[in-house]
């Protein structure tokens, strides 16, 4: 074993730059499976299909995803923005949801919309994709605080690249993330001695996320206690404060005063955040470990931990600690809107909170227990960064016959809301209807085109199912439960526009036999659109 010593010695370095770089590899590996051909990563920004109708005509123009029977999430009022920052434009005040609100955080849609030159839909991939750089420039940034020389740094630093509020803002385009790397930056700038610059970039980050103006609080101590470094404090706050107050000022002007000023999102000391913690533990005793209320209970405890470690562990001197403070304190204030659901978002926004206690933790055995109770949370990342079962379907063939490349637009199958969210394993891709449902294929193309659809039906029941087109019933049998039967329309011939397919049954979804608590019809399964080429048009009569 002494001979091998100096083997680990050498090598242990490689090793942990390894784990370091697998790390990145992992994640990138993670994101392309939410890229869409013809769609980019719009998966990602959670655009609903409900709101559809009010979105602004640059978006309603171009292809991307939409979450069915959903209104989306508040990554879809940004990423309108960023295609038009013009917040007079009425098209805009139709789209998104409390504009004046929203318009607050203002910097991650213009960089989008400048990195597009002004192309809103290049601006919309733009935005799309900015969490994911934004995170990769974190990673390095991160080196700053978590070098590579021990096991123990790298724990930390793959429990905030991995946490669950940074997972939460890759996965909904939100702003957290992106802030997150301006308010580390400034930091890393003040510790640096270079307290303007460091006031500068903190300004600038207000603008991505208002509450990053409370990064001040690391600039908020003189060096020597003399009038003359209070003013430069005062000053340097003054820096940080300017670029949010001046457009709030501008906000104001042009779009007058908002009814939702996010009062909601605080509320009397501690009152949101026991209901949280009542609300946790009464669902997980109704509904037991299984519930998604488990998540919540880690981010709790995750985010109780901190708070603690802060308020017991005071380093006024630190940079990190007083900007912790400050997140701590508005800990103690948040509302209802922001602890709601599961875990809620409270875990993204104490983000620097989050990376303050990794970098002030002790370094030794002692504190093992403290920092894994406070970065537990990061349990519940794997099911936000789940590859998504969109996969309802694939189209296979010649690209050219695939997608229409001047408007984007593909050969594709449309489910109505009789169909359950897309479900996946390694091997295959289902969708299960609560009873008849239909399916709508659809021919972007001027011409017809000739395909091969495939599939399997599986049911929970014994049941008949049937497959019509118009008063033709392509495929009809009776299925026993559990029974899989592969079906295959050869040659069938798509005319432009839609077609639509009706899976029909003689009786209505039933409970599964588990904790499964939708009514299961029909498991349609491994819808495949093989595209043979373009039909023989038929003249008109």
């Amino acid at each position: 074993m002494a001979s091998l010593k100096p083997f680990f010695q050498r090598y242990l370095p490689l090793l942990r730059w390894s784990a370091y770089a697998a790390s990145v590899i992992l994640f990138l590996w993670i994101c392309s499976q939410f890229y869409l051909p013809g769609k980019g990563f719009t998966y990602l920004i959670m655009f609903g299909d409900r709101d559809s109708a009010h979105f602004i005509p640059a978006l309603r123009a171009v292809n991307h995803y939409e979450l069915e029977n959903s209104p989306g999430y508040d990554g879809a009022h940004y990423a309108q923005i960023a295609m038009q920052p013009d917040l007079s434009d009425p098209a805009l005040k139709r789209g998104v949801d409390n504009l004046a609100y929203r318009a607050r955080r203002i910097l991650f849609c213009w960089t989008a919309y400048g990195l597009a030159l002004g192309d809103p839909v290049r601006a919309m991939h733009i935005y799309s994709v900015q969490n994911l750089v934004c995170w990769l420039l974190l990673a390095v940034l991160l080196l700053r605080w978590f070098p590579p020389v021990s096991w123990g740094n790298f724990f930390r630093w793959f429990a905030v690249m991995y946490s669950y509020g940074l997972c939460f803002s890759l996965r909904g385009s939100l702003v957290d993330g992106p802030s997150l790397l301006l308010l580390a930056g400034g930091l890393a700038l003040a510790e640096m001695g270079r307290p303007w610059w460091s006031a500068v970039v903190l300004g600038i980050s207000g603008l991505g996320k208002e509450t990053n103006i409370l990064g001040g609080a690391a600039l908020a101590w003189p060096a020597r206690p003399t009038l003359r470094e209070w003013l430069k404090v005062v000053a340097r706050g003054a820096i940080v404060l300017l670029p949010i107050l001046v457009w709030l000022l501008m906000i104001r002007r042009w779009l007058g005063p908002s009814d939702d000023l996010g009062i909601n999102n605080f509320t009397y000391p501690l009152a949101s955040y026991f209901a949280k913690w009542r609300d946790t533990l009464a669902d997980l005793i109704a509904e037991g470990p299984g519930s998604f209320a488990r998540y919540s209970l880690l981010m709790l405890v995750a985010l109780t931990t901190q708070f603690f470690f802060f308020a017991f562990h005071r380093r006024w001197d630190h940079p990190w600690w007083r900007v912790a403070a400050v997140f701590s304190v508005m800990m103690v204030f948040l509302g209802q809107a922001v602890w709601e659901g599961y875990p809620g978002a409270a875990s993204r926004v104490l983000l620097p909170m989050t990376l303050a206690f990794n970098i002030l933790v002790p370094r030794g055995p002692r504190w093992w227990l403290v920092l894994l109770l406070g970065n537990i949370v990061i349990l519940a990342s794997p099911d936000m960064l789940r590859a998504p079962g969109r996969e309802s379907y694939r189209v296979d063939g010649d690209g050219r016959l695939v997608m229409v490349a001047d408007t984007g637009r593909l050969v594709e199958a449309v489910f109505d809301d009789k169909w359950y969210p897309p479900e996946r394993s390694h091997l295959e891709y289902w969708r299960w209807s609560n009873g008849p449902a239909t399916v709508t294929l659809r021919n972007p193309h001027p011409f017809p085109i000739l395909v091969t659809v495939s599939f399997g039906i599986r049911t929970k029941d014994a049941r008949t199912v049937g497959l019509w087109q118009g008063t033709y019933a392509r495929w009809e049998r009776k299925l026993s439960p559990g029974e899989m039967r592969e079906v295959k329309v050869r040659n069938m011939r798509l005319e432009p526009g839609d077609t639509l397919w009706r899976f029909e049954t003689d009786r209505p979804g039933t409970f599964p036999d588990n904790d499964d608590r939708r009514r299961l019809a029909i498991s349609l399964r491994d819808l495949k659109i093989q595209i043979i080429g373009k039909a023989d048009v038929i003249p008109p009569p």
